[in-house]
């Protein structure tokens, strides 16, 4: 038997340092985590549209209907400003714990809601447990983001717009039927409205804190606390000049003390957030980049629309065509399907072409043409105009919403995910607040001159004024009226609402032009699927492509291709020069800070697959042997492949714990051996097997990759030209590397294993750290180098420079950490001293003693000055 073995480096770049974090995930696997992050959401989506509808019967319940505001108001201050806390706090610490206290908060939150005795301990519970609800929704778009390459997320952040348009439908119905109830289970029945969030989230609770584990590199960053008072102060008074300004008066005193507290605290957090740079609640530099910018401003309006003009719709049909707030919520459902159908067109879009600027654009335009189809439903129209305009308007938030976070993402370094994408939730939740307090102010503005309008100009006998302004607060004395004064009362109503849906569609205008000025980044890993091979049977298990070159799934830039084959008469031939690629989605994932990261690599297949011939079976065409590094240890697990000269699978195997392997054949012949594994170079060999066992042992070089940013501590700034070493337990070098201008350093070839990581830069204290390569041989680890300082100066006495004094550093205990001379001018220089105080000593020469006896004549006596030894 003859062969050549010819190592082969994977065909695909180096994993780009940010948008490599992606991990290898099965579309299995993302659903399996999806389905906790969609009953997070679920939570939150359902919990303030069930909350609407039965918030007049808990007033009336705990005697506290004039307070009812304070409710809804409590629970918005508290899950706004909590938004960019859980980012940020999840970019330092990790996406899971902070998730997990979100869920755990909102449930115990729901809880005490359920026994609250006043609407004043409501307004508390409703607080706490909003404190939770500000994680759930930002915190499940990020880490969706660290799980799925960028070109794929659209199409799963759509199923997130599924449940909020169902949560969107089945709160009124939910809260309608509960509150129904006197008495439902031993519990008044709108008590249920809360504790059936229990139940969930526990479910929830369980899911995530089972399947969530993505890896997460922490950040040596402080927790912005003063930036998020700072948030408060400016947040608190306009939410709730938003929620109470229409019955305080927009220009009351009350509301020009909201507005100036607001300003002042904006003011602050600015200068809060300037002060703190990259550890920043919302860091400031991300605004340097025009594209976050336009998004975030192009959110906002569309949050004014869009929770503005949704919030009108359920008006129209309870107040106009007199539904009930359940029968109300199944009429949403047009809407609902709208938002379904464009968010999974919008991501498969996306997905295929890697283009999503001009999505958001068409999706406002879409929004703004169903407000103005709205705004030209009258009283008595059909009921399919409503139904099928609400679909248009949800069709085309659907286009536009996930997009915007995409948009977001994409803007910044990964390493800023959790803050782009909970900065990008915060300011379309600000927006939304305004909205619903504009929209609702010119509703209530225009009303009363709609109906005397409609009543010719003059209000009918027996229907004042006053009567008038009592409809405006409670609109379920309508049905008791007499068609003669009901139909131009509802006709008023309808007509007012036309001037909202006007106002909508023009913000709706609005940004569709600001974000035409969206600049379009290419989305960080467009190229990446998101999603290995789907694994029939465990969630955890990722099968190898078929070698017949057609990787289902993958780009075709992307499938199993051999490079260098001779190709004749419709046959491919593996040479000694061939090479091998891995497709994308069978290299491991990248792990972390020595976290390792889902198991997706070939290497980890965990039965063989041997195409009908088990391993150890006596066949009489076989082939086998060792696969080992270049050090001699054994590589186990390594996924083999017996390819024939036509390039077709015969038979597949998995090597064993020990690396040892035995692959057998249909018969004798020339055929090609595939060997691979996670973190190391595939192989591909030439094998010719004739009767009986061949013995072949294999070596598979290291193709892992250790990576990283050297960055200044403190300051974040990025190191160039700073020298990164690698080396093993014997101290070998095994690795090198200089930071680019950026910081970057590369170090490839590595393999799983310790190791100690050295970065020396200039006027930086040198950094040592013992890292554990996974078996992936994929690492990210940045490194923070302290600076050191440079000390300077001169010495004089008199007025005089003193050349050659001595100048000794001594640090806070005393001890002498460094000394100097003077030069001819007088200067001396201290390099590389840590940060701190000291204090600095310097002296000239002591004085010198000796004996010396004159006689007669002229005598030579030499006097020797120096400093005694000092120890620095």
């Amino acid at each position: 038997m003859t062969n050549s073995t010819t190592q082969a480096p994977a065909a695909a770049q180096p994993p780009n340092l940010e948008a490599g974090a992606s991990t290898s995930l099965s579309h299995r696997q993302i659903l399996t985590i999806l389905s906790g992050l969609l009953l997070g959401m679920f939570l939150a989506a359902l919990d303030q549209n069930i909350v609407s509808v039965a918030i007049v019967r808990i007033a009336n319940s705990l005697h506290g209907f004039d307070q009812q505001a304070w409710a809804t108001t409590a629970y918005l201050i508290t899950a706004t400003i909590s938004t960019p806390l859980y980012g940020k706090l999840a970019d330092i610490y990790g996406r899971k714990p902070f998730y997990l206290i979100a869920i755990g908060v909102f449930v115990a939150g729901s809880f005490a809601c359920t026994f609250a005795t006043s609407m004043y301990e409501l307004a508390g519970f409703r607080a706490f447990q909003g404190l939770g609800a500000g994680g759930l929704m930002s915190l499940a778009f990020t880490i969706i983001g660290d799980i799925v390459p960028a070109r794929e997320r659209v199409r799963y952040q759509g199923y997130f717009m599924i449940v909020f348009g169902s949560a969107t439908v089945l709160g009124p119905v939910l809260g309608g039927w509960f509150s129904g109830f006197d008495h439902l289970w031993g519990l008044d029945g709108w008590r249920w409205v809360f504790l059936v969030n229990v139940p969930i989230g526990a479910l929830a609770l369980l899911v995530v804190a089972r399947v969530l584990n993505t890896p997460h590199q922490r950040q040596n960053h402080r927790v912005d606390w003063f930036g998020a008072i700072a948030l408060a102060i400016c947040v608190v008074p306009l939410l709730v000049v938003a929620e109470q300004g229409r019955g305080w008066g927009w220009e009351s005193r009350k509301a020009l003390v909201c507005y100036a507290i607001g300003v002042i605290g904006l003011l602050l957090f600015v200068f809060v957030e300037y002060v703190m740079k990259d550890a920043a609640l919302i860091p400031l530099r991300l605004f340097k980049s025009s594209t976050f910018s336009v998004t975030i401003l192009g959110g906002f309006i569309v949050g004014v629309a869009m929770f503005g003009g949704i919030s009108m719709v359920p008006l129209y049909l309870q107040v106009v065509r007199g539904f009930s707030p359940t029968k109300a919520g199944l009429m949403m459902l047009p809407m609902v399907l709208g938002i379904m159908l464009g968010s999974q067109i919008a991501g498969q879009i996306t997905r295929f072409t890697g283009r999503y600027k001009f999505l958001p654009v068409l999706g406002t335009f879409i929004v703004a043409v169903g407000t103005l189809l709205y705004a030209q439903v009258h009283f008595d129209s059909a009921l399919w105009q409503p139904l099928l305009y609400s679909g248009v308007i949800g069709f085309g938030l659907g286009g536009c919403m996930q997009t915007l976070i995409i948009a977001a993402q994409n803007a910044g370094p990964r390493s800023d995910m959790g803050v782009s994408t909970a900065s990008a939730t915060f300011f379309r939740q600000m927006g939304g607040t305004l909205g619903v307090a504009v929209f609702l102010t010119i509703l209530f503005n225009l009303l009363p001159h709609r109906i005397v309008d409609a009543f010719g100009g003059k209000l009918p006998p027996g229907f004042d004024t006053e009567k008038l302004s009592q409809l405006q607060s409670n609109t379920s004395g309508l049905a008791e009226l007499p068609a003669q004064v009901k139909e131009p009362i509802l006709i008023g109503f309808t007509n007012s609402l036309h001037g909202v849906f006007y106002a909508a569609g023009a913000v709706a205008l609005l940004a569709t032009l600001v974000l035409s000025f969206m600049k379009e980044i290419p989305l960080q890993d467009s190229g990446a699927p998101a999603a290995a091979p789907k694994a029939p049977d465990e969630p955890a298990r990722t099968r190898t492509p078929e070698p017949e070159f057609a990787a289902v799934g993958h780009d075709a830039g992307d499938r199993f291709a051999l490079a260098g084959n001779e190709i004749g008469n419709g046959h491919a031939r593996v040479t000694a020069g061939a090479r091998t690629a891995v497709p994308v989605a069978a290299r491991a994932p990248m792990a972390t800070n020595g976290n390792a990261a889902y198991s997706g690599a070939v290497a980890q297949l965990a039965e063989s697959e041997s195409a009908g011939y088990p391993e150890g079976e006596d066949l009489p065409h076989l082939v086998g042997g060792r696969v080992h590094r270049e050090d001699g240890h054994p590589v186990p697990g390594a996924a083999l492949t017996l390819i024939d000269q036509r390039g077709h699978q015969v038979s597949r195997g998995t090597g064993g714990h020990d690396g040892g392997y035995r692959i057998g054949a249909p018969a004798s012949g020339h055929y090609v051996l595939i060997v691979s594994a996670g973190g190391h170079q595939p192989a591909a060999v030439n094998v010719s097997i004739g009767d009986g066992s061949q013995a072949l042992d294999i070596t598979l070089l290291g193709s892992g990759e250790l990576s990283g940013v050297v960055r200044s501590a403190g300051t974040g700034e990025p190191i160039g030209g700073a020298t990164v070493t690698l080396t093993d337990l014997r101290g070998e070098v095994v690795g090198a590397a200089v930071t680019r201008e950026d910081g970057a350093y590369v170090c490839q070839g590595v393999v799983s294993g310790t190791y100690t990581l050295v970065a020396v830069a200039d006027h930086m204290r040198p950094s040592a750290t013992t890292l554990t390569v996974p078996d992936s041989g994929l690492l990210r680890h940045d490194v923070d180098l302290v600076p050191m300082t440079v000390l300077t100066g001169s010495a004089w006495a008199e007025g005089r420079m003193v050349p050659d004094a001595q100048v000794a550093v001594l640090d806070r205990h005393g001890d002498v950490i460094a000394t100097a001379r003077t030069d001819e001018s007088g200067h001396y220089v201290v390099t590389d001293l840590p940060e701190g105080e000291y204090t600095v000593v310097a002296r000239g020469y002591p004085p010198a003693t000796s004996r010396v006896t004159v006689a007669g004549g002229e005598i030579t006596h030499d006097v020797r000055l120096g400093y005694e030894e000092t120890t620095a």
